[in-house]
């Protein structure tokens, strides 16, 4: 359980979150027949949806928390990225920085979704790396904000925001300045990761940068020591799905954390809503560990709801408070 008195100073909380932005559009409906074109099932659209993803959800759970997001990120010089700043403006996240490219399009992943069902996903994205020109716009924003911010979230969905060289600037600038840096990974390239304060893969992603072909919860203690070791982070948590969490720490404690959900809908965004817990809860003074049990329980709260779905501070306290 986590105490009261930390979820009443995420408020002071400033973070800054830095990555891949992305809009999550949902078309609900309901099947009745199958296509006489095709084996596949006709989708009656019935109503339709939008909220942010990606960075942009991360941010969006940092204000549900309470705590204040600063937001950084690339889209492109389309119509679909003048929509994030109504979706942001709503959901009361006032400090957004979004450099619109022409060289890009904006990332939207639209689901389609009847009687409860995923039926399938439809992505429209750019995955090229930065330009030096875009990098460096990033770079000038994240120099002016992490001096005035306390922690640092990277939001990386692998769609070219987040370069080797812009996060290794990052996390030598966030030591320099004494501020942690707290990494939502993907790829196979875990190095540009170095020196981090802390990672949270899955178990998916642990077993390939570390090159295993199975990933046995046997293996969880050696593949998340070497990683700690490997990466000189000050703590790492693998997210296990039904198996739950496991975190590790500098001074050699391991730290399993059972999986809280009841019923599982939807995992959408649960990776989100674990960094942006975690990381608003460090920046308010908890340990690691005290940060990983409340954000394993804010991620079994969301993936019981359909679709991307935010933390809130409502949310929270319904479900579990203990006082001091």
């Amino acid at each position: 359980m986590f105490e009261k008195k930390f979820l009443e100073s995420f408020s002071k909380v400033k973070v800054l979150i830095v990555g891949d932005v992305m809009l999550d559009r949902y078309w609900w409906g309901s099947v009745n027949r199958i296509s006489p074109e095709a084996p596949v099932p006709i989708v009656n659209l019935e109503n339709t949806s939008l909220v942010a993803g990606g960075a942009a959800n991360v941010a969006v759970n940092v204000a549900g928390l309470g705590a204040i997001p600063y937001l950084i990120g690339v889209v492109g010089n389309d119509e679909e990225a003048n929509l994030f700043f109504d979706i942001l403006e709503s959901e009361n996240i006032q400090s957004v920085n979004l450099i619109k490219s022409p060289e890009r399009r904006t990332s939207i992943k639209t689901r389609i979704i009847a009687h409860s069902q995923h039926v399938v996903r439809i992505d429209q994205e750019t995955k090229l790396k930065l330009s030096n020109r875009e990098e460096k716009r990033v770079w000038e924003k994240l120099d002016e904000l992490i001096d005035s911010t306390h922690i640092t979230i990277v939001s990386d969905y692998a769609k070219g925001v987040i370069t080797e060289s812009l996060i290794k600037r990052l996390i030598t600038k966030a030591k320099a300045n004494k501020k942690m840096v707290m990494v939502d990974p993907k790829g196979k390239n875990f190095n540009k990761y170095h020196g981090a304060t802390m990672l949270t893969p899955n178990r998916f992603e642990v077993a390939e940068v570390l090159q295993l072909e199975d990933f046995q919860q046997s293996t969880v203690e050696n593949a998340g020591r070497k990683m700690l070791s490997d990466f000189a982070l000050d703590a790492l948590l693998i997210t296990q799905g039904e198996a739950g969490m496991t975190l590790f720490d500098q001074k050699c404690r391991t730290s399993h954390l059972p999986v809280t959900a009841k019923n599982v809908y939807d995992v959408t965004g649960a990776g989100d809503t674990v960094i942006a817990c975690l990381t608003t809860a460090v920046g308010s003074g908890a340990t690691f560990l005290e940060a990983a049990k409340f954000a394993n329980h804010a991620a079994g709260l969301v993936v019981e709801q359909m679709g991307t779905t935010a933390i809130t501070l409502e949310m929270l306290k319904k479900a579990f408070v203990t006082d001091e």
